[in-house]
């Protein structure tokens, strides 16, 4: 049987759809040899390398709220700093190191002196997280290794190539982007947000095209930025995983 590798892409709280997509993996059971992660999907992807089931994650996604994971920041390289984030990934699975996990797992950043990708396969699972998740111009950036790291989106938002590397046979990606169309913002995040994306936009077709199976959920009708949706963004990522895997069951 091929080595199946799960690459789940970025998208802010859109994210919450890769939850529905690891529930549907399990009902199909699908087992996953290696996983890699960009942005909110390394978030999601470091929990279940470490054994955490689609039904906690769901619990730890429902329990979010905007204000949780941002505070503050006192840098100059940020409004807001996601320090939170790397608390509560420590919180749900301790203090451990990404070569721990249960299930090969790299995520993926930008160093942002160089403009090259960087993907973490070792150290800090926090810190990880809090690199890959650290979106440009909102979040202070994190030091890892002497490199300044943010937003692993920039590179490369469904890490594809990533999953290949670590020896996958058939891989599936999950781009959140895909299908999500763009509201007119409501405030300064949602500016940041959508520009972030538009960038990433052509380079991310280019890395989808090398998914054995791409799972792209239609989101259109939730935004970037509103934790209330989590629910429904579970929901609809489910769904749409489901008819996508059943051609391959």
């Amino acid at each position: 049987m091929k080595k199946i590798g799960l690459a789940l892409g970025g998208g802010a709280v859109l994210g919450a759809a890769h939850v529905g997509t690891l529930r549907a993996l399990k009902e199909f059971n699908i087992e996953i040899s290696s996983i890699a992660g960009t942005s909110i999907g390394a978030f999601v992807a470091a929990f279940y390398a470490f054994g955490k089931q689609w039904e906690e994650i769901e619990k730890i996604a429902s329990e979010l709220s905007w204000i949780d994971i941002t505070g503050l920041s006192l840098s100059r390289y940020g409004l807001l700093t996601n320090e939170k984030i790397g608390k509560l990934v420590t919180k749900h699975i301790g203090d451990k190191n990404i070569e721990d996990a249960e299930i090969p797992l790299a995520m993926v950043a930008t160093d942002i002196t160089s403009g090259k990708k960087v993907v973490i396969k070792k150290g800090s699972v926090a810190n990880a997280v809090m690199a890959s998740t650290c979106i440009p111009g909102i979040f202070n950036p994190t030091e890892i290794n002497g490199k300044m790291l943010v937003d692993g989106g920039v590179v490369e938002n469904v890490p594809v190539n990533t999953v290949k590397g670590m020896g996958a046979e058939y891989i599936i990606g999950v781009d959140l982007n895909a299908k999500h169309s763009y509201a007119k913002p409501e405030n300064i995040l949602e500016v940041i947000l959508n520009s972030f994306h538009y960038l990433m936009q052509q380079s991310e077709k280019l890395q989808t095209e090398k998914a054995d199976l791409l799972i792209t959920p239609n989101l259109s009708d939730f935004n970037r930025s509103n934790t209330d949706q989590v629910d429904k963004l579970i929901k609809k990522g489910y769904e749409d995983s489901i008819k996508m895997l059943k051609k391959i069951a």
